[in-house]
């Protein structure tokens, strides 16, 4: 099939279904602005989880399918640094913000770990084999949490604000009537925290891979491992730092997840999420990450006001059927760059 075809094939897609979209029976549009609010919200945490996988991949041409469990791993070890145990005993009892520190700090260890006895032994093997790695250390990080923390889910998490508090932001009324859907909106506290948070990481991680040597270094072994070594770095060691760092990024949004929605196993699903975005955005870029975050939020939640049962319940797959129509139509992605290879 020719590339024109496709892309026709692709564009009348997209008409289908902005049309389909902009038909009053089809949506409530009543929960319309609402669902905008929380899908932009939720979007920014899965902005932040991608970065991670993003860096990864960068940094060695690795595509980690154990960062959902990373997340996962991060959130419950902040939840046992804060003492927050159900049995009464507490090994720990440190505040928020300490307890967090100290979970990165093993996320950290966990990296280099990782890089260095999983990772580097598989040099020079098919990339198969190494996704393959990736995902028996997802299993094996599930199986050691599970053993470890237990099965059930922990609601106790300590979270410096409540989920059920909102903000109730009033619309003016439009011609002296009020609309009804526009009466007010409402942003929970939670909710706004975590995606000021996530949005602020996610920007201070780009700052970092742009701005500083050691950023510059994964840039650098990122395009061309064989340049880099040749100019002087250390790639085994920029892979080192960058298992490291995105497990700093997988702590930080594991602790954003588990303050809306309490520690538990299922957290490590995020990441099939985030993959969506990242391939939305462009594979090899953070901006494009960031941006791939914020349209599977938005357009996960945007399913949700459809007045077709049928459509709202395959919420969770909408993210993957616009994935599928981008990539169609661009398949290095928004923001990823074309690459000609000669077979």
């Amino acid at each position: 099939m020719s590339n024109l075809v496709k892309r026709i094939i692709g564009g009348l897609a997209v008409l289908l279904i902005i049309f389909l979209m902009i038909q009053y029976e089809l949506m409530t549009w009543i929960l319309v602005p609402q669902q905008i609010i929380n899908g932009l919200l939720n979007g920014g945490t899965l902005a932040l989880i991608a970065l991670g996988i993003v860096l990864i991949f960068k940094s060695s041409e690795v595509f980690n399918f154990a960062q959902g469990h990373m997340v996962m791993l991060g959130a419950f070890l902040t939840w046992w640094f804060a003492g927050a145990t159900e049995d009464g005993t507490e090994l720990f009892n440190l505040p928020l913000w300490s307890a967090v520190i100290a979970a990165m700090i093993v996320s950290v260890i966990l990296g280099f770990v990782i890089e260095r006895l999983a990772l580097r032994p598989m040099t020079g093997q098919p990339l198969l084999s190494i996704i393959l790695m990736t995902l028996g250390l997802s299993q094996i990080m599930e199986g050691v949490t599970t053993i470890t923390f237990g099965v059930f889910p922990k609601g106790n998490f300590p979270a410096p604000f409540s989920p059920s508090d909102t903000f109730n932001i009033p619309i003016p009324p439009v011609n002296g009537e009020s609309i009804v859907f526009l009466d007010r909106l409402q942003i929970g506290h939670a909710r706004l925290a975590t995606f000021v948070v996530a949005i602020v990481a996610a920007l201070i991680f780009i700052a970092f891979f742009n701005y500083t040597n050691a950023g510059l270094a994964m840039r650098a072994t990122s395009e061309n491992h064989e340049l880099a070594r040749g100019i002087g770095i250390n790639v085994p060691r920029v892979f080192g730092w960058s298992w490291a760092i995105a497990g700093i990024v997988a702590t930080l949004g594991g602790v954003l997840l588990a303050t809306l929605s309490g520690v538990s196993v299922n957290i490590a699903t995020v990441a099939l999420i985030a993959f969506p975005a990242i391939l939305l955005g462009g594979l090899e870029s953070f901006p494009g990450a960031i941006i791939g975050g914020l349209i599977v939020g938005l357009t996960s939640e945007l399913v949700k006001a459809s007045t077709i049962v049928e459509v709202r319940n395959g919420a969770d797959i909408a993210p993957y059927v616009l994935l599928l129509i981008v990539l169609f139509l661009r398949p290095e992605g928004l923001f990823g760059q074309h690459r000609i290879e000669r077979i």
